[in-house]
């Protein structure tokens, strides 16, 4: 491995170093052409012995070391050099070194006395600034561009005080991963060499077209600077140095934006890049009223953090919940690449083979200028008749025509026995407790009409009654899950839960289950006065429970908090709502 300037000025002298780690061979230095060879090899030599669990491990290392000094201005390569050990020959990489014409050098003029004075302060001039570059300056809205804030200097700095970065309006900004700035690379710029760093680089995505123009960075650097005269017999060993602050602005920067031509699809997704889209099912088969998990993979690069879920055109007797969406993007000066994924709950309501339509999948090709759309294959699943009976809260889409079976006989017989009859002579009219008797039984069956009426009237409406007895029958659900959570079945302790919760806010918010679903029923408890605290702990405590249904992770006690949760819930909403 060789160790070296990538710049140096002509009449410089600097080291080239190449370390080994085996000092049993002979090494053989390349020839140093366009350089004068002034000392070398200087051989050093190190060790370190790590003990790790028990384990020893060594390591040696030998530098061979010369310096040189540049003659003439170019760019030169050193050829490289080669080591033999045990008659092999390994060889180093080449050395490529650019030599840059020779700087002036500036004297400060001393001030006479001792004393400090304003000559003594050495002027930096344009030996220290600062830039801001983009890679590209004529995009599409949505196209990334990539930023660049790098330091260059002459002078020595010691540190960097304040940073003040623009707003950019009108884009959206993600910052890059940036090391921090622990040491500066030597570059040459215009035959002038500076010490050059990278401060921050971010990503933007233009929001709308037009010219846009980004604002300076501001930056407050410390420079050390020389204060004093040097001793005339020791130099600058004793000299004095003090640090000044330095605001430094780069130049702004005009980006030409294009908006995006042609109509645009009306699935356009948002994206601005290259993606490939496929989806999958978990699994090929269910029983119906369980759940299946529709997975839709967008990979590629471009502007996929904001990228929209795709729109599914599902048949009415499948029940689909708001995806989950995941993603695992990496952010690079090329832009942002990876995958998001979104991950659908869809629930059979009805037996018999289901199909779900292929989903397309509009995004803008930047390279080509042009929409392009794609499209998932087309994914079927068979939904399995079970018989467990049906629940208050469970649609069907429609009655199997082998649920239809003849009766038979259709007519059935008066009986012709003539029974047992006997005659008698006093009528039960003459008898003094008939008229009691007829008067009470008379006012029996009005008052029996009455409440009859009443409750044909009250349960004339559907809605009401199930509103009266969704209490009722959400207590039920939540004793059948306290067994089943005593019993410690968390698949049966979950589905009483969740049939519970949903029966109970289908019935008491009077919507139908195949329009429920957690936006809906938020938005229906917000309107009925229920504080937002509550309607996030209601979401949260829906969400928890689909998916440990379907991911079953969860302990005893977080069980025990979810059935005491959703009892607390009901209750609420029982002494809430009408």
């Amino acid at each position: 491995m060789a160790e070296y300037p990538g710049v140096v000025q002509t009449g410089e002298q600097f080291m080239i170093a190449w370390t080994i780690n085996s000092g049993d061979g002979d090494f053989i230095e390349p020839p140093f052409t366009g350089f004068q060879k002034l000392m070398g090899p200087q051989t050093s030599y190190s060790s370190s012995t790590q003990i790790i669990n028990g384990k020893v491990s060594r390591e040696t290392k030998y530098t061979y070391s010369y310096y040189l000094q540049a003659i003439k201005e170019g760019k030169f390569v050193i050829p490289p050099a080669s080591v033999r050990i045990k008659n092999r020959t390994y060889s180093s990489d080449s050395a490529r070194i650019e030599v840059s014409g020779s700087r002036t050098s500036r004297q400060a003029a001393a001030a006479p006395g001792g004393d400090i004075s304003a000559a003594d302060i050495e002027d930096t001039g344009d030996d220290v600034f600062v830039t801001l570059t983009v890679d590209k300056r004529n995009v599409f809205v949505g196209e990334p561009v990539s930023v660049t804030v790098k330091l260059y200097t002459r002078v020595e700095i010691s540190g960097i005080n304040e940073i003040k970065f623009p707003g950019f309006e009108g884009f959206l900004r993600t910052d890059l991963d940036t090391p921090p700035l622990t040491s500066l690379k030597r570059e040459s710029i215009n035959g002038t060499i500076y010490g050059t760093g990278v401060v921050q680089q971010f990503l933007l995505y233009p929001q709308f077209p037009g010219d846009i123009t980004i604002d300076p960075v501001q930056l407050s650097v410390l420079i050390r600077q020389r204060s004093g005269r040097s001793d005339p017999f020791f130099g600058d060993f004793f000299a004095t140095y003090t640090t000044v602050p330095k605001a430094i602005l780069s130049k702004s920067v005009n980006l030409k934006v294009n908006p995006l031509p042609g109509n645009r699809p009306s699935d356009y997704s948002g994206i601005v890049g290259r993606i490939s889209i496929n989806a999958t099912l978990d699994r090929d088969s269910v029983n119906m009223n369980d759940a299946i998990t529709l997975k839709i993979a967008l990979s590629g690069s471009g502007n996929l953090k904001i990228a929209n879920p795709p729109a599914l055109n599902l048949p009415a007797d499948i029940e689909v919940y708001d995806p989950k969406i995941t993603d695992n993007l990496k952010n690079s000066l090329s832009g942002t690449t990876g995958q998001k994924t979104f991950e659908y709950l869809l629930i059979p309501r009805h037996h018999g083979d289901f199909t779900i339509p292929p989903v397309s999948y509009s995004y803008f090709n930047a390279d080509a200028k042009r929409f392009e759309t794609i499209t998932t294959p087309e994914l079927r699943f068979h939904s399995r008749k079970t018989g467990e009976p049906a629940s208050g809260i469970t649609v069907y889409g429609g009655v199997s025509k082998e649920d239809v079976k003849y009766l038979g006989k259709d007519i059935r017989f008066i009986s012709s026995k003539p029974g047992l009859l006997r005659k008698t002579d006093r009528l039960s009219v003459s008898r003094k407790w008939f008229w009691p008797v007829y008067a009470f039984s008379l006012l029996l069956f009005f008052i029996v009409l009455f409440i009859r009426r009443e409750h044909i009237r009250r349960n004339s409406d559907l809605s009401a009654v199930r509103n009266r007895k969704a209490g009722k029958v959400a207590g039920q659900r939540l004793k059948m899950a306290a067994q089943c959570l005593k019993e410690k079945k968390s698949d049966r302790f979950y589905e009483e839960i969740l049939k519970a919760l949903w029966g109970y806010l289908s019935d008491k918010l009077s919507i139908p289950v195949s329009e429920l679903n957690r936006n809906s029923a938020v938005e229906a408890l917000r309107t009925k006065g229920i504080p937002e605290k509550e309607l996030e702990s209601i979401a949260a405590l829906i969400d928890r429970c689909e998916f440990a249904r379907y991911a079953p992770s969860s302990s005893a006690d977080e069980d025990e908090n979810i059935y005491n949760e959703a009892s607390r819930f009901i209750r609420l909403l029982e002494n809430t709502l009408d």
